[in-house]
């Protein structure tokens, strides 16, 4: 079997941050499936250009790319059907794919101006320089540390924004039910992003979404929590 995953990485290169690619990576565990790693950053869009992309994750399955977080998850769980399922039938790949769209904007979109001001601090300068100016254009020209400025107070709005999942998880494990599956990973991938990148607190310990980040900093052997970031 032959697995590649292009991931977003920084100066460390043992360090991946991609909220997307954490997705794929828990993806890809969840199947017992290894995939070598091929460390990529921000300005380096050339490498993946032949493999029709400009972001990642891209996998290469026999050199064959797939591009897309969700597109990956979609091929790993077609092509490899005699794996544990991602999402438990095609009733939870269903929603799961409602779930992909509010990760995107609830979580990553939530997150993403709590952070912002940090990630260039994990880049080289060109990347940093590249990443500063792509982000604060989508922001009307204010600086990174102006959009994270008020982040003590945003952070209180986006620990509400979770209470539907907050009370999800009083009453089952995971959102996937008594075990994680996909549905989990497109969320806990925006919290090791965070983790990976920033020291900031997004959540309170007592907090039912902190105890299941927990668990899932600690499945498959504990593969998110031993990849460098602060403990947060």
């Amino acid at each position: 079997m032959s697995l590649k995953l292009y991931e977003l990485v920084g100066t460390d290169a043992s360090r991946p941050f991609s909220p997307y690619c954490w997705r794929t990576r828990m993806a890809l565990a969840h199947k017992g499936l290894t995939a070598e790693s091929l460390p990529w950053r921000f300005t380096e869009k050339s490498t993946i250009a032949p493999h029709g992309s400009e972001k990642v994750p891209v996998l290469l399955h026999h050199d064959k790319p797939v591009v897309d977080s969700w597109a990956i998850a979609n091929y790993l769980e077609d092509n490899f059907p005699d794996r544990p399922s991602l999402f438990g039938g095609e009733g939870g790949r269903a929603m799961a794919r409602m779930l992909n769209a509010w990760g995107d904007i609830a979580i990553v979109g939530g997150i993403f101006p709590l952070i912002i001001a940090d990630i260039p601090k994990n880049l080289a300068e060109v990347d940093a320089a590249y990443f500063r100016q792509s982000r604060e254009a989508r922001f009307g020209g204010k600086s990174l540390e102006e959009i994270m400025s008020s982040r003590d107070t945003g952070v209180v709005a986006f620990r509400k924004s979770l209470e539907v999942m907050r009370q999800t998880l009083k009453k089952q494990p995971f959102i996937g039910g008594n075990a994680p599956n996909y549905a989990d990973y497109i969320v806990f991938g925006g919290f090791q992003w965070a983790r990976v990148v920033s020291p900031f607190k997004l959540l309170e310990a007592d907090d039912p979404v902190y105890a299941w980040r927990e668990k899932l900093l600690d499945a498959f052997d504990g593969m998110a929590r031993k990849s460098p970031g602060f403990a947060v």
